[in-house]
C-alpha cells in the first residue's frame, strides 16, 4: 500500500517527451494512416510481454498502439520496481501523470496518428495514473502534481475513451476524491478475488466517481484476481485466467472499433 510519495526534480514537457520516446514501442495497422492510437501504461510492475498481447489486440481492430515504458529512463529495474514503485515509495500515480501527458502530445505530432482518436488504456498503476491524469484541472496545481512543466493547456485533446483494468484506487489516488473531469467514455474492468487493489472496494470507488456526464461502465469479472490477464504472472497473488483474458480482449476490441 504506499506510504509515501517521491519529489524529483521537474522537468519540462519536451524534455520528459525526449526521454521516453526512445522506450516507446509501437505498432501500426495495414494500411494507410492516419490511424487512431491508443496509449498503452503498464502496471507497476513495469513494461511485460502482456502488453504486446493487448496491442495486438488494438492493432488488429485498426488502431496504432504506443506501449509506454515509464521505468527505463528512470533506471527502475523489474525489481526495484515491485520494491518502490508497486509499494508506494515512489512514482505515484499523480507524478506518472506527466508521462502521460508526454506521451499524448508526442502522439499528436506523428504523421501517421490521428490526433482527433486518441483511447488511453492502463493496467493497474497505469489505470491510476490514467484516472489522476483525468481528475487534474489545468494549470499550476496540475504542473505540481505531475512534476512537468509545460503542459499543455488541453492536455486530453483527442482523446475519445479510456479503458482501465483493475485500477489502484486505494491511498494516494486522488480521482476518487476529486472526480473527473474529462468527459469521454470509460470502461473498467475489476476482479472480485483481486487481493492486489481490492474487488468490492475499487467497484465501488469507480461506481459512486463523480464524472461529467456519463458513469464509468465497470465490468466485474467474477472470481478474477489481479494481473488475471497475465501468462507469466509469478505473484502467487496472481492466477492467469485464459478464458477472462479472452473476454478481455475482446471487450477492448470493442470498445475500440466502437470509437473508431
Amino acid at each position: 500500500m504506499p506510504t509515501a510519495i517521491s519529489t524529483p526534480a521537474r522537468t519540462t514537457l519536451h524534455q520528459r517527451i525526449a526521454e521516453l520516446a526512445p522506450g516507446v514501442e509501437l505498432l501500426l495497422p495495414e494500411g494507410e494512416g492516419p490511424f487512431p492510437v491508443a496509449i498503452q501504461m503498464h502496471g507497476c510492475g513495469g513494461k511485460k510481454k502482456l502488453q504486446a498481447r493487448w496491442a495486438a489486440v488494438a492493432r488488429s481492430a485498426g488502431w496504432a498502439v504506443v506501449v509506454v515504458d515509464s521505468f527505463a529512463h528512470r533506471g527502475i529495474s523489474q525489481l526495484a520496481a515491485y520494491a518502490t514503485v508497486c509499494t508506494g515509495l515512489q512514482l505515484w500515480g499523480r507524478e506518472r501523470a506527466g508521462d502521460l501527458f508526454a506521451m499524448m502530445e508526442w502522439a499528436r505530432q506523428q504523421p501517421w496518428a490521428d490526433a482527433r482518436r486518441i483511447v488511453v488504456a492502463g493496467w493497474s498503476h497505469g489505470a491510476w495514473t490514467t484516472l489522476d491524469a483525468m481528475s487534474m484541472q489545468p494549470g499550476a496545481a496540475m504542473t505540481k502534481a505531475a512534476r512537468m512543466a509545460d503542459i499543455p493547456d488541453e492536455p486530453f485533446a483527442g482523446v475519445v475513451g479510456a479503458f482501465l483494468l483493475y485500477p489502484w484506487q486505494g491511498v494516494g489516488a486522488m480521482a476518487p476524491r476529486a472526480g473527473l473531469r474529462i468527459d469521454v467514455p470509460i470502461r473498467a474492468i475489476v476482479g472480485t478475488k483481486d487481493s492486489v487493489v481490492g474487488g468490492k472496494g475499487v467497484i465501488r470507488a469507480l461506481t459512486n466517481m463523480k464524472t461529467p456526464s456519463s458513469p464509468i461502465a465497470v465490468e466485474v469479472f467474477e472470481g478474477a484476481t489481479h494481473a488475471f490477464d497475465e501468462l507469466e504472472a509469478q505473484d502467487w497473488r496472481n492466477r492467469y485466467d485464459p478464458v477472462l483474458t479472452e473476454r478481455a480482449h475482446r471487450l477492448y476490441a470493442e470498445f475500440l472499433k466502437g470509437l473508431a
